[in-house]
């Protein structure tokens, strides 16, 4: 897509600038794309991997899907998703403008972007703990809390619910989403007092 007088639109001047060529040493990155099976669009977070399933290597590793986010879920948690990847610097403290393609307009591109360390993994525990929750107010909740983690906390419970093997990963993620969201059994006051506090500090 190009803009008026020929000028490179800005998402491809972004993309070229602080993407393109660097995501072989990004140690996650978040994709926009489309699936068959849900509409578009649809944003996949991905980390980095070694190939014998060690620990992730950006000169040996490949980026392997942590899970996805679509639909009503997307809408409704992507001024989040904005607030986190908005934070996401470079190698050299360079701001990556992630949240500048989380618009209308930039997601109906397919692109992969690069996201550091800290970015990846709060977006890593989101996409995995509200996948199959129908509670809106719920993901939400959990996802505002996981934009507090500091970044060792982050990397922290996004290793306990993806490095440990199905089973140990499966009760992890059961034990943080109650942690951060509760049990989950009809309508609860207390999600919607702290969504009111969250989203009035954040």
């Amino acid at each position: 897509m190009t803009a008026k007088k020929g000028r490179p639109h800005r998402h491809a001047e972004l993309y070229k600038a602080l993407h393109e060529g660097h995501l072989s040493a990004a140690p996650f990155a978040l994709r926009i794309t489309r699936h068959s099976d849900v509409p578009p669009p649809v944003l996949v977070i991905k980390e980095r991997r070694a190939r014998d399933g060690d620990e992730g290597d950006a000169r040996t590793g490949h980026l392997q899907d942590r899970g996805r986010l679509h639909g009503d879920s997307l809408r409704r948690l992507l001024p989040v998703v904005r607030a986190i990847a908005s934070r996401a610097r470079n190698e050299n403290d360079v701001p990556l403008e992630v949240d500048a393609f989380l618009s209308e307009e930039g997601m109906r591109t397919q692109r992969t972007l690069v996201l550091d360390e800290e970015a990846g993994a709060k977006l890593g525990i989101i996409f995995k703990l509200q996948e199959r929750m129908s509670d809106l107010d719920r993901s939400e909740l959990l996802s505002r809390r996981v934009a507090t983690f500091s970044r060792e906390e982050a990397v922290y419970w996004f290793s306990r619910i993806t490095h440990y093997g199905p089973v140990a990963n499966r009760w992890a993620v059961s034990g943080l989403r109650v942690m951060l969201c509760g049990q989950g059994k009809g309508p609860d006051a207390e999600v919607d007092s702290m969504l009111i506090k969250l989203r009035a500090r954040q």
